[in-house]
């Protein structure tokens, strides 16, 4: 790739170089290379509880052995629904070694989206916990859909002592009882058969190793083939990029869900390319996270907007030491200035934005941490990629620097496709004519003359009233500039008279007072008439989030307009 002809080369930090190799090798040979080198050093710490790479290496290949003797291998599906956890990282790297493909699965899913995806996939086996409301729920999975099995592993048996006692005594309530049966594999059972791994052909070019399926945001959700290649190359592109860590020496605080392409990469697969400790915490709760990071110190601490936002008005922050982070990388959605800069300022960290979608495994763009850090942009394309602003009338001719295209990438982390939808895939993948293929995003951006990207808005989500194009995201960052105003979705809704209009939803921050009114004066000469919400609605209570802690337009919308049925 001729690295020299791009504007972002220049730009990047030192030692952070214009390509790097990605070895044809199958994604599990990173997790070998970190256990041959790193073996005796803390791979992960699950409330106290901590394993070596060397126990989680030997754990994999016990727990890959006992699938091969059930029976399950190359050509399955084996689904994870699990939250953060040792056993997500075994039975991840397990499943692979196997020779089978995984499939990811949001835990609070409701049972209709869970079996859609179970028969969408061709899920046959599912990895969960004894948990009642993860087992329940894959319990009726097993009557109702095409699923054949369940491994089930022991919630108390990754807990430390004592907690492992106080969990299996006083929360006897959330222990499923579960009964003997055939279709019912114990993980402690499989991983008691060995290590004797047989043999499976890889090819990392072609072969599924997830098949991670999108938010559904705009309709039914489509399963992304992201094979080993795709992984690992995004995978040393991103330890690539943050040249400063140190490898086998430091931490990385997960937070994030695993099962969600942006912590899989950044926090999961990264940390074990780097050989970093992964603190683990099963779901983010805010208290629990800032004593975390005061506690156990960690040095990279990837999130959502939303989190650092929590952090910077959190009344007792500043009872927690918060100096050991040297970086947080701020991805899944647009990172509003006013809370970038707060962030800084409250904690001396670095917070750089990035940006990746699931058919790019994720990671496309992110902002250099030593050299010119933009707020409000996403950056330089990383290491082996190529962003292109492509016009949206004719969809292949560049745009100039500085005008608005759709956001396109070229680059070895982008999807094979989506899994049985070949329209779908011939819509958004497409021949440029020089050998590779354009993955057209639905994400309109401009790119400066420096190669820095800044994200306009999403196609889909811009608003048309009376004609004029509005770009929610735009009047989101204006929204944020007021001093009240702690989060904020924007979206359009129908009009007769209008085709839309624009309306805010908004929570102040505590003991602040803000009108309507005195909002809309305040944007007067931030944003252009159309622009300033027709509605305004302030909530007393957080705004809606997605699993991973975005502020989800898709749900306030639905429930207006379950305000109107």
């Amino acid at each position: 790739m001729p690295t020299q002809s791009f504007p972002w080369s220049k730009n990047y930090d030192p030692g952070v170089p214009q390509a790097v190799d990605v070895p044809d090798l199958p994604l599990f040979s990173m997790l070998d290379a970190t256990v041959r080198e790193f073996g005796e050093r803390p791979a992960f710490d699950f409330l106290g509880k901590k394993y070596s790479w060397a126990e989680i290496g030997d754990l994999v290949d016990r727990f890959a052995c006992g699938l091969q003797k059930s029976g399950i291998g190359r050509g399955m599906k084996v689904g994870l629904f699990l939250p953060n956890s040792p056993i997500y990282l075994i039975a991840y790297y397990g499943i692979l070694k196997a020779g089978a493909t995984i499939v990811n699965y949001n835990p609070l899913y409701a049972e209709h989206e869970l079996a859609h995806q179970i028969e969408d996939s061709e899920t046959d086996v599912m990895v969960t916990f004894d948990m009642t409301m993860l087992y329940g729920k894959m319990a009726h999975m097993l009557q109702t859909t095409r699923l054949k099995k369940l491994v089930v592993a022991r919630f108390a048996d990754i807990l430390p002592f004592p907690k492992k006692i106080v969990y299996s005594l006083f929360k006897r309530g959330d222990i499923a009882k579960i009964p003997e049966s055939s279709n019912i594999l114990w993980f402690s059972d499989l991983t008691a058969q060995g290590t004797e791994i047989a043999p499976t052909p890889v090819n990392p070019k072609e072969d599924i190793a997830v098949l991670q399926y999108t938010g559904g945001t705009t309709g039914t959700p489509k399963g992304a083939m992201l094979t080993h290649r795709n992984l690992y190359a995004n995978t040393l592109q991103s330890v690539a990029w943050f040249a400063d860590v140190q490898r086998g020496q430091e931490k990385m605080l997960a937070v994030l869900p695993f099962f969600h392409v942006f912590a899989m990469t950044a926090i999961m697969n990264f940390s074990v390319a780097a050989g970093l400790e992964i603190i683990a915490l099963p779901r983010f709760r805010l208290g629990q996270t800032l004593w975390t990071i005061h506690a156990k110190k960690p040095n990279y601490f990837p999130a959502v907007p939303a989190i650092y936002g929590a952090i910077n008005t959190y009344r007792w922050r500043d009872f927690f030491d918060l100096s050991a982070l040297k970086f947080c990388i701020s991805g899944g959605a647009p990172l509003p200035v006013e809370v970038k800069k707060a962030f800084e300022r409250n904690t001396g960290c670095i917070v750089v934005e990035g940006y990746g979608l699931t058919e790019s495994s994720p990671v496309v763009c992110v902002n250099p941490v030593r050299g010119r850090n933009i707020a409000g942009s996403i950056g330089l394309p990383v290491s082996n990629t190529i962003v292109e602003i492509i016009s949206r009338e004719d969809h292949k001719t560049p745009m100039p620097v500085g005008e608005r295209g759709e956001l396109c990438i070229r680059g070895p982390q982008v999807m094979r496709g989506y899994w049985n939808k070949p329209d779908e895939t011939s819509a958004v993948l497409k021949p440029t004519g020089e050998g590779d293929m354009r993955l057209h995003t639905g994400d309109v951006a401009v790119m400066d003359s420096d190669g820095y990207v800044y994200i306009v808005d999403r196609i889909k989500d811009m608003i048309i009233t009376n004609g004029y194009n509005v770009y929610p995201r735009n009047v989101e960052e204006a929204i944020y500039m007021h001093p009240a105003v702690e989060e904020c979705i924007v979206a359009g809704l129908p009009d007769a008279q209008r085709g839309e209009i624009v309306k805010a939803w908004i929570k102040r921050k505590p003991g602040q007072n803000l009108s309507a009114e005195q909002l809309k004066d305040f944007l007067e000469i931030r944003i252009s008439r159309m622009e300033i919400p027709k509605l305004i609605e302030f909530r007393d209570k957080p705004l809606p989030k997605t699993m991973i802690g975005k502020l989800s337009r898709k749900d306030v919308v639905a429930e207006e307009k379950g305000k109107s049925s």
